[in-house]
């Protein structure tokens, strides 16, 4: 993969001349790998696989969205799921979030989804906190992400991030609480399963 961190930037027509073994997210025009840092060319390939606290909580998390979901026009995906946040603009930050749920079926095509979804999950691992708290945090917000879920396996925490007036504001939760998904009215995810052992 012809990537060099610093010398120029990339595009979703770059992006997908890539190795599809390489699971690789576009930040502004610049490389990074889905569970790690930015992509340098020379460097080894170190992409640490989820772990299975990140699974567990990924499968009982889309269960429960699946079972919500069922028969209603929104529809959620999990990773490897490509969200191309700007793809009517410079078409340079191409994500993979851990779970996205898209009500505007227009927004959908063969390689997933064209702007900005309705809801987005990040699960936090060691190698992605950082890049989920800060920079996705950014961008989704940025972009118009009307819903965006920080869940973290380690503390059992969810942070809730509701868009308003173009800004998230934050609620958080623990293992105990049942949380609200604005965006889908009625629905409610019991964090104890998610975060259960």
């Amino acid at each position: 993969m012809p990537l060099q961190q610093g010398q120029r930037k990339y595009t979703y027509a770059d992006y997908l001349t890539w190795d599809e073994s390489e699971r690789v997210e576009l930040i502004d025009g610049v490389p990074y790998h889905t569970y790690g840092g930015p992509v340098i060319e020379g460097a080894p390939v170190m992409q640490a696989a989820p772990t299975t606290a990140h699974q567990s909580v990924s499968f009982e998390l889309s269960g429960q969205l699946h079972r919500f979901l069922k028969g209603k026009p929104c529809k959620a995906f999990t990773a490897p799921f490509t969200v191309r946040l700007n793809a009517a603009d410079n078409d340079d930050i191409t994500l993979e979030p851990d779970i996205v749920v898209v009500c505007d079926s227009s927004k959908l095509d063969d390689r997933g989804c064209k702007g900005a979804p309705d809801l987005v999950i990040e699960i936090l691992s060691p190698s992605t906190a950082r890049k989920d708290r800060i920079i996705k945090f950014q961008k989704y917000q940025w972009a118009g992400v009307r819903e965006y879920w920080i869940l973290d396996p380690d503390t059992k925490t969810l942070q809730a991030c509701i868009l308003e007036n173009g800004r998230y504001f934050v609620t958080g939760y623990t293992d105990a609480d049942t949380a609200p998904i604005h965006v889908l009215a009625g629905c409610r995810i019991n964090l104890k399963d998610v975060f259960a052992e």
